[in-house]
This record gives structure tokens, C-alpha cells and sequence, in this order.
């Protein structure tokens, strides 16, 4: 490529694809050695949950705060120094001694993530005109199955032989250098891509109030809407399924650990691609091609996971979860892609950012503790992810349809390769 070029769309894509997928295996640590963590630092579930719900605290209360000033500030500098954080600390996670320490700890993972997960998609929307958008958007997600497999993988070997310590020192120091990659890439211009032109927003959207100004967009508020109940439901599921198949159907731990790296790699790779790709396709011909792989993956994930938690047969639960991973990850670049697009061009960060704040705060930041509190008090792990998985996928196919009745309500008058918004 033409090094005098401005922009280097292909290999930005691939840095910020890896760093992605390196954001995601930390997230994933967590779960596959909580059993032994929980042994050593004698943990009851409902704090077992509160250590991912810190980690969502450190998360979302910091996005608006970075998609501030991901719309006004040059970008790679937050973005390297949110990988720099979170590296830092998911290596202290590993030195923990204490219950309170890890949940400081873990906090800064979020507050680290939060810069890097905000602003990124804005930097990458930047770089590609929008009917290429939703493909490089799908594989920069892709990384969310992959880096999730790998952190499931990694933190059952590593604890099954190592200790459970050893996974998040794995996991921290690379990330502590690769936060470096960042500064030779050069970022585009705000909107360099789009030949529209950015859209004046109702309210202004100077300082805080582009915030506010984001209730003026129908489209992006149903979204969100379904975002934040799919994410309830992920999050309680994310933290608990290894556990699950551990106590429930009795498989060791590195075996349970394995056997969701094994399908999250499988079923999310196909999905997230399958899924991007074709609803880049189908939006190009009907302009309501997103809004359906949204709905439609939604309404049929709720069924398949009330099998996957209710089967007492360990295969039938087995093949029940890889249907329900393989479904959810459908709408990975669809929705990341609608959120950017149904908001003028300067308003992206801010779009992300509050739809992150929005999907944690209302989402999985209070899921992972709510499957623990009805476990202590149940006394039945199975029984609390059934209230979980199912109920929040419901809620999600409810938004998700409504935005599709929407969209093609209005498709007559908006042009859907634009990323002008229907207000």
C-alpha cells in the first residue's frame, strides 16, 4: 500500500481486529477459573458475580466519559491508552490476595476497555464507505467469539495445571505491549468516507448534550432497547455456563472450559460472519436487511435456550448451547453497525458510548450477580439461568421486532444505504 496514502483502512482493520480479540479473552478469564478462585479466596456465588459486576462498574460508568472525548480528541491516544490500562489490570487481577483487591482490579480492566471498546467502531467506520461498513464492523466483532474461546480455553488449561493466577499474568502482559501497536497507525477524519453531510441534531450537540440529542432518533433508541436485554442475558450466561456444566452435569473444569472455547469458536466465528455478511446483502436490496437478522435471531435464541438450561441430557444441554451461541452471535455486526448509522457521522463515539453505558448499566452489569443471588438463595444454579437466557431474549425479539416494523414503515422515504437518521 501507498505508504503517503492517509489512510491505512485494511491494516487498521487488522491492528484494531487483534486488540479486539485480545479485549475479549480477558473478559472471558474470569469464568473459566472462578470455581478455584472462588476455592482459594472461599467466595460465596452472589460475590462471585459481584467480580464481574465490578468489572461492568469500571465499563460503562466510563464510556460517556470516553465517547466525549472520542468525538473531539485524536483517537489513538485514548485507544492505546485504554489497552495500556486494561493489560495493567487484568496482570494485578493475578496478584490478588483479597476479595476487595481483585474487585479494584477488575474495575480498572473495565475503566481500560471502556476507551478502547467506545471509540474504536467510530475510528473503523471512518475508514470504510458505508456499503463496505457492516462487513469490516462483522469482522472486527468476529473477535468477541474468538477472543471469548480463547479466554475460556486459556483460563481452564492454565488453571487446570497452573493455577488460576497464571491465566490472568498470560493474559496482561502481552496486552502492557501490543498497547504500543497503536501509534503507527494514522487516523482518518471524522466522516472521511461518508458523502453525506453530517446532519444538524436537534438540541445541538455541543458538550453533554449529545447525550441528550440521541432521544431524538427512534431507530437507534429501539437498538439499544434489544441490546440491552440481549446483554442481560449474555452476561449471566457468559459468567455461569462453564460453572453450569461443572456443577450440573458434573464435567471437570478444564473439560466444561474446553468444550465452550471449542463452540464459541466455532458457532461464533460462522455466525458473527454469516450474519454480517448477510445482512450486508439483504440491506443493500430491501434497506431493511440489519433490522431483520436482528429480529429474527432473537425471536428464535429464546426457545432454544430455555432447552439448553431445562434437558437433563448432558448432549441434548450440549447441542441446546451451541444453537443458542450460534444464534446470538448473528446480530454481532448488525447491531454495532445500526448503532453508528442511525446517528449523524459526529455523533458516533457518543452513539457507542452511551449504547455501552446503556446495554451495562440496565444489562450484564447486574445479571452475573442476579444468577448468583438466586442461586444461594434457590439453591439451584439450573434453575436461575432459566430466568435468565430465556426471559432477556424475549425482551430483545420484543425491540428487535418493533424496530423492523419500524424500519420498514419508513423505508419509502429514507434512502438505507445512507446514514442519514429518520428523526
Amino acid at each position: 500500500m501507498n505508504e503517503k496514502k492517509p489512510l491505512w483502512p485494511v491494516a487498521s482493520l487488522v491492528v484494531l481486529t487483534g486488540l479486539n480479540l485480545l479485549d475479549y479473552l480477558d473478559r472471558q478469564l474470569l469464568a473459566a477459573v472462578l470455581p478455584p478462585l472462588q476455592s482459594e479466596l472461599h467466595l460465596h456465588d452472589e460475590q462471585a458475580g459481584t467480580i464481574g459486576t465490578a468489572f461492568m462498574l469500571g465499563y460503562f460508568l466510563t464510556a460517556p466519559v470516553f465517547g466525549y472525548l472520542g468525538d473531539r480528541l485524536p483517537r489513538r491516544w485514548l485507544v492505546a491508552a485504554g489497552v495500556f490500562v486494561w493489560s495493567l489490570g487484568t496482570l494485578l487481577s493475578g496478584h490478588a490476595n483479597a476479595y476487595v483487591s481483585l474487585l479494584f482490579f477488575r474495575t480498572l480492566v473495565g475503566f481500560g476497555e471502556a476507551s478502547f471498546g467506545t471509540i474504536s467502531p467510530g475510528w473503523i467506520a471512518d475508514l470504510f464507505p458505508a456499503e463496505r461498513r457492516n462487513n469490516a464492523i462483522t469482522i472486527f466483532y468476529f473477535a468477541i467469539p474468538v477472543g471469548s474461546a480463547m479466554g475460556y480455553l486459556l483460563g481452564g488449561v492454565m488453571a487446570a495445571h497452573f493455577g488460576w493466577r497464571s491465566a490472568f499474568l498470560c493474559a496482561g502482559y502481552p496486552g502492557l505491549l501490543l498497547a504500543f501497536v497503536l501509534f503507527v497507525l494514522r487516523e482518518p477524519a471524522r466522516g472521511a468516507t461518508d458523502v453525506t453531510k453530517p446532519v444538524p441534531v436537534a438540541g445541538g450537540t455541543s458538550g453533554w448534550r449529545s447525550y441528550f440529542a440521541l432521544f431524538h432518533f427512534p431507530r437507534y433508541l429501539l437498538v439499544v432497547a434489544g441490546y440491552i436485554a440481549q446483554t442481560f442475558a449474555m452476561g449471566g450466561f457468559a459468567l455461569w455456563a462453564p460453572s453450569f456444566l461443572f456443577r450440573i452435569h458434573h464435567m471437570k473444569i478444564d473439560a466444561a472450559a474446553f468444550f465452550f472455547s471449542a463452540s464459541l469458536a466455532a458457532t461464533g466465528l460462522v455466525a458473527t460472519l454469516a450474519g454480517g455478511f448477510t445482512a450486508t446483502w439483504w440491506q443493500r436490496r430491501t434497506g431493511t436487511g440489519y433490522a431483520w437478522v436482528l429480529a429474527l435471531s432473537a425471536v428464535a435464541a429464546a426457545p432454544i435456550a430455555f432447552l439448553a438450561f431445562s434437558v437433563a441430557d448432558l448432549t441434548g444441554a450440549k447441542i441446546a448451547l451451541v444453537l443458542t451461541m450460534f444464534l446470538l452471535f448473528l446480530s454481532t455486526g448488525p447491531v454495532n453497525t445500526l448503532i453508528l448509522e442511525t446517528v449523524p457521522v459526529t455523533m458516533r463515539a457518543s452513539s457507542m458510548a452511551a449504547s455501552i453505558f446503556a446495554i451495562h448499566m440496565f444489562g450484564d452489569l447486574w445479571s452475573p450477580r442476579f444468577v448468583g443471588l438466586l442461586s444461594d438463595r434457590w439453591g439451584d444454579l439450573q434453575r436461575a439461568l432459566l430466568w435468565v437466557l430465556p426471559g432477556g431474549m424475549v425482551v430483545c425479539a420484543f425491540f428487535w421486532c418493533w424496530l423492523l416494523i419500524h424500519q420498514r414503515a419508513v423505508i419509502a422515504t429514507e434512502n438505507p444505504l445512507t446514514n442519514v437518521p429518520c428523526a
